[in-house]
């Protein structure tokens, strides 16, 4: 089943209203809606309970180089959704590695540095060197946060950016569970892939979590040096025969002329392949209830 995301834009703030969504009561008795806020190649705004999350931010404009190591640029063709300036107020950030097109020098630049970032170890040492407080977890380490009986963690799960040679020369990447629960119970788990290849270690991640309600998938098919160094249409689908979660929704797919197989391909591909998956197109600047 798929779904297209078309509510209002953040600044407007009107939620989609198709689907089922999940709503967790605020202290003042109102009712909070788990989201997604598309910005563009990897980042988003989740909304979880209280906490506000922000991943892989790439704030560049179209026309900008993004650098991905090892002397390697790519021109941005998109303009993200909102800029930094536009942001809540964040509780975290998760970054799934260090690449220019996850972090950018404006990020770097505008974020706020007390927000404390989630991420790999590697990415932690340059960050800190930065000024950033950030938090460097291995794979199955976890890092938790608290807004009075709300409970956030975030678990480091395994990613393979390559094989072989280019994944030695490539950054390590990781993929998170983030897992919401209220006064014990688990109200929503949402895994990020992060930019990684399908194999075993998919299998591993649904073993310890068989209960995904979202995943965000990073796709794109990105080509660097002759090397598939993400999911690619195919691969996607493997991943949601993988993993299968309740719902899935697509990003890192078409931002940057690196990322060569196009969303159109995963949604073809991906039609009616995973029954009980439900694939949701996210619209740039949309908030997509969860």
């Amino acid at each position: 089943m798929f779904v297209t995301g078309s509510a209002g834009h953040e600044s407007g703030l009107r939620d989609e209203d198709t689907g089922p969504a999940k709503r967790v009561a605020t202290m003042a008795g109102r009712e909070r809606v788990d989201s997604l806020t598309f910005i563009g190649t990897a980042t988003t705004v989740l909304r979880l309970g209280p906490f506000k999350i922000l991943t892989d931010p790439n704030y560049l404009h179209r026309g900008q180089r993004a650098y991905l190591g090892k002397g390697l640029w790519s021109r941005r063709i998109t303009e993200p959704a909102m800029l930094p300036q536009h942001l809540p107020r964040l509780d975290l950030v998760v970054l799934s590695h260090l690449h220019g097109d996850h972090f950018d020098r404006v990020a770097r630049r505008m974020l706020d540095k007390s927000v404390p970032v989630i991420t790999t170890p590697h990415a932690e040492r340059r960050l800190r060197q930065w000024g950033f407080e950030s938090h460097g977890l291995q794979p199955w380490a976890r890092h938790e946060e608290r807004r009075g009986d709300h409970l956030l963690t975030v678990e480091s799960v395994p990613a393979i950016h390559a094989r072989g040679l280019m994944g030695r020369l490539l950054p390590p990447v990781m993929g998170s569970v983030l897992e919401h629960s209220v006064g014990g119970v688990v109200d929503r788990r949402v895994y990020i892939s992060g930019d990684t290849l399908t194999g075993d270690h998919l299998d591993a991640i649904a073993e310890a979590h068989p209960d995904i309600d979202t995943a965000v998938v990073h796709l794109g098919g990105t080509r660097v040096l002759f090397h598939t160094v993400t999911m690619d249409a195919a691969q996607g689908v493997d991943f949601l025969r993988r993993i299968r979660p309740r719902q899935a929704i697509p990003v890192h797919h078409s931002d940057y002329p690196v990322f060569r197989s196009p969303l159109s391909q995963f949604l073809l591909q991906a039609r009616g392949a995973v029954p009980g998956v439900e694939v949701r197109v996210a619209e740039g600047g949309v908030r997509l209830p969860l």
